[in-house]
């Protein structure tokens, strides 16, 4: 059976990471995903550091699956060469700061006139109106301006906290990659192409909201969130490692309670409801804390386990890669690159049945389908290299040597 988006072809202009986290979903679902780069330079994430054989491990984990295509956009064979394979192409995505598309000739209009039915896709840090429409934007700002770091900092008055990992650029991936697919669905059943525009501020407001942002739900009864719940997180020290344990239910907290051998913490009043041991959270953790300190983590992992307490081992980047759950589900892949030589990535989390997942291909050297992909849209092999000649095009090889 067919990958979900075989036959899709997606141009894709993007770098770093949102945009490319996004249309690699796509590439891991078949999408034919044709990486638009500039010669000599292409995405920046392949100069970044932790590196084997000049290619970096961040351009590796997003842009697999892809075929590169160097193109100088500023010389007008290059620029025309863009122009034919987006008029073979289901999908334009770009993000460049609002406006840019525009001047560089490649904004929504441009891209229609030889692709009428095309899904054109703007991905933005701000959005494309407002005071910080052109202002530079990295991760960082966007947990700023969105309240993710209030709310990672626990309340109002306390100090925010980044999240450490970069949130709102992944986030916007998937949520573009899910917007897409909708896109590509409304075509199917007879709409026209349409131009989603996704910012990365956006993506957070709207995730954070089904959690995060109950006090602001009620208009005219907001609340401030001048106090924190708990600052004490739910990782526990033991006697030789970390453990999380979370209980919700009164099941689970008189599970806990015998797991731990400390039935009389039933008979506390500050623990009696649900509401009360909310109430008294820190009080409650704090004791659990102690408790838990008393022995090895595998011990407690063991009791909490066979009294059915929700509970996890806190694994470390290195323990992950063996833990028997992570390999029961397969979670792991190893594959070998042409250049970087054997990587371990994720498999893509969605599976589809009746479907044989063959192994990815690599994220593609800068330029290195340069050549095939002219070649399908038909530029004939004399007018291909009049064009690397000329310094329109360029492909891996020209690459390398300079």
């Amino acid at each position: 059976m067919k990958q979900p988006l075989d036959g899709y072809r997606i141009c894709d202009m993007t770098a770093m990471i949102s945009g490319p986290l996004a249309t690699m979903q796509l590439a891991d679902q078949g999408a034919d995903v044709i990486k638009i780069e500039r010669p000599g330079v292409g995405d920046y994430t392949r100069l970044a550091s932790n590196r084997r054989a000049g290619m970096s491990a961040s351009f590796l984990n997003n842009n697999r699956n892809k075929r590169s295509v160097a193109l100088d956009l500023k010389h007008k064979g290059g620029l025309a060469a863009l122009k034919r394979i987006a008029a073979t192409s289901d999908v334009f995505v770009q993000n460049f700061r609002p406006g840019v598309a525009d001047r560089i000739g490649i904004g929504e209009q441009a891209v229609r006139d030889v692709a009428p039915d095309v899904i054109y896709v703007s991905i933005s840090g701000f959005g494309e109106n407002g005071p910080y429409a052109a202002k530079p934007v990295y991760d960082p700002l966007v947990q700023a301006l969105s309240g993710l770091a209030s709310i990672q900092g626990g309340a109002d008055e306390d100090r925010p906290r980044l999240v450490r990992t970069i949130l709102p650029d992944k986030l916007t991936g998937y949520v573009a990659a899910q917007a897409i697919t909708a896109a590509l669905l409304a075509r199917a059943n007879g709409g026209s192409g349409q131009h989603i525009r996704i910012s990365m501020l956006d993506a957070v407001l709207d995730f954070l909201w089904h959690s995060d942002m109950n006090s602001q739900t009620f208009v005219g009864d907001e609340m401030a969130q001048s106090q924190a719940a708990s600052f004490i997180d739910l990782i526990y020290a033991t006697a030789t490692g970390y453990i999380s344990v979370a209980v919700q239910t009164d099941a689970e907290w008189q599970a806990l309670t015998e797991a731990l051998e400390t039935p009389h913490w039933r008979d506390d009043p500050r623990f009696a409801t649900a509401a009360d041991r909310q109430d008294h959270i820190d009080a409650r953790l704090e004791l659990t804390q102690e408790r838990l300190r008393e022995a090895s983590a595998e011990h407690w992992l063991d009791r909490l386990t066979e009294h059915g307490v929700p509970c996890a081992p806190v694994l470390t980047r290195s323990e992950l890669l063996d833990h028997a759950q992570i390999r029961a589900n397969d979670s792991l892949l190893e594959t070998g690159h042409d250049v970087a030589g054997r990587l371990r990535q994720t498999r893509p989390a969605a599976r589809f049945s009746g479907i044989e997942t063959s192994p990815p291909r690599g994220a593609p050297p800068l330029g290195a389908d340069t050549r095939a992909v002219l070649a399908d849209i038909g530029y004939r092999a004399d007018h291909i290299q009049a064009l690397i000649d000329d310094g329109a095009v360029a492909t891996d090889a020209d690459d390398q040597s300079r």
